[in-house]
């Protein structure tokens, strides 16, 4: 009797499974698929406004003050949660709002993006792809009468597929658009919905004709102890992170000084185009716009490619992105972030006297991981960009980069689930943007010890053999 009830608890237990999986790879089937749609348009329409600019009779950059006052206006007029890069209002509607978008943010987001971007603007096309496609997902939930927990499921559904119709990386962005939530923890029960969502959102895309880069870096590795390169991929780790730190805090700083500036939202946006444009003649179109051609050349094994690349090319893309979304543009983040990574790697391996390609291969992924706080998200990139046989050192540099950059994030709404060492304290379970934190000198009371106890050995040692 006993057995049969067992046998009919599991059979029942069995059955419930597979109608909720059956459930969430039909719905999120239907919603990356909805997507990849909706984000394919938005690549379209940004690619033939890029291809519009040969049209205009002068710089295309002229354009950019009345681009920024254009995109304040209708983002502050229309939907004010699609200020920014994108990413971070969805993370903030997720843990604050049980995943109620305005649908309002499809059509502003859309256009505020494409203008800015058209304009010369150095945003990227990753956080709005997020945002649209968590606005369609909300929007369908509460039409069909969703729970709140539902809703949050299917809204970091359209988050994924948003992310894997961008990127062209569906494993790495479904994965990346569950990881950014929190840090420090998954959440196990949406990976398979929203794995599913991002492959269906990647492959409409590519019905749609969406075109998407992948390197061939040409490096090769037997996977034998190499003392030497792993010693420069660590070190390469350690800046990634410096780098990582470095764009946090100059999209924070620019964002709160420009912020303080009292003055006409309109006219400070309109000002603020001004002063690109006039950074622009000094120092040149490089920093403008996607900067896909950049991050192309820094990957490049084409010596006369990677070569031409200055030092402070990262440097100088870090202030455009900062002074752009400071100033009201429309756009994401994550694109700055691979520039960024790519030409970072370019000239710390030339630093190293090191294959270029390789670092900037690693900084691509390893800035994105310090950046964003998802390093396994980048781990799964460098497999699906690069191949397995950058992977490996990959792994190394982007854990390194994760835990250099500290309890800090370009998505200050993260929810922050662990701490980086255990000689710093800090208030888990709340946003990175609350977060507070203490130092300890436990860590180095502990290597103190150790050294006491490795002299106190030679001593003894020495003693020994003095008796001897």
């Amino acid at each position: 009797m006993k057995k049969n009830i067992k046998i009919q608890k599991h059979l029942a237990e069995q059955s419930i499974l597979f109608a909720s999986i059956t459930k969430w790879i039909l719905l999120s089937s239907l919603i990356g698929a909805l997507v990849g749609t909706v984000v394919s348009l938005f690549l379209k329409l940004l690619e033939y406004c890029e291809q519009s600019r040969s049209l205009l009779p002068f710089d295309y950059y002229y354009t950019l003050p009345f681009a920024l006052a254009f995109t304040v206006i209708i983002v502050k007029k229309f939907a004010p949660s699609a200020q920014g890069h994108g990413t971070e209002k969805v993370i903030e509607a997720i843990h604050k709002n049980s995943g109620k978008i305005d649908i309002k943010v499809i059509p502003v987001k859309l256009l505020a993006t494409v203008i800015t971007i058209f304009s010369g603007g150095s945003v990227g096309k990753e956080g709005p792809g997020a945002q649209i496609g968590a606005s369609l997902a909300s929007f369908i939930a509460m039409k069909l009468g969703f729970s709140a927990k539902d809703r949050k499921k299917i809204v970091i559904c359209g988050i994924s597929a948003g992310f894997a119709s961008v990127f062209g990386t569906p494993l790495a962005g479904a994965i990346f658009g569950v990881e950014i939530l929190i840090v420090g923890a998954l959440m196990y029960d949406i990976l398979l919905p929203s794995i599913v969502a991002g492959f269906s959102g990647f492959f409409v895309a590519k019905m749609f004709g969406i075109d998407y880069s992948y390197f061939y870096i040409a490096f090769f590795s037997d996977l034998d102890f190499n003392y030497v390169l792993l010693s420069k991929v660590i070190i390469g780790g350690i800046f990634f992170g410096l780098v990582a730190d470095f764009i946090i805090t100059s999209l924070k700083a620019l964002h709160d000084y420009i912020g303080s500036i009292k003055l006409n939202y309109i006219l400070k946006a309109f000002l603020g185009g001004v002063f690109i444009v006039i950074l622009t003649m000094i120092v040149g179109q490089d920093y403008l716009g996607l900067g896909s051609t950049t991050i192309k050349e820094a990957l490049s094994s084409d010596e006369l490619l990677h070569e031409n690349i200055p030092w402070y090319t990262f440097v100088m893309k870090t202030i455009y992105t900062s002074l752009t979304l400071g100033f009201g543009g429309s756009g994401g983040v994550i694109t700055p972030v691979f520039y960024i990574g790519a030409t970072s790697g370019n000239f710390f391996g030339s630093l190293v006297d090191g294959y270029i390609p390789l670092f900037a291969a690693l900084g691509f992924v390893s800035v994105l991981a310090g950046a964003t706080s998802a390093p396994i998200a980048a781990m799964i990139m460098a497999v699906e960009l690069f191949g397995m046989n950058v992977a490996h050192y990959a792994a190394i540099s982007i854990i390194i980069a994760f835990l250099m950059t500290g309890h800090r994030s370009v998505f200050p709404s993260q929810v922050l689930q662990m701490k980086k060492s255990e000689a710093i304290n800090v208030n888990l379970g709340d946003e990175i943007l609350n977060t507070h934190t203490t130092y300890t000198t436990r860590f180095f009371l502990n290597i103190k010890k150790v050294f006491e106890r490795f002299l106190t050995k030679n001593k003894d040692d020495d003693i020994k053999k003095d008796n001897q």
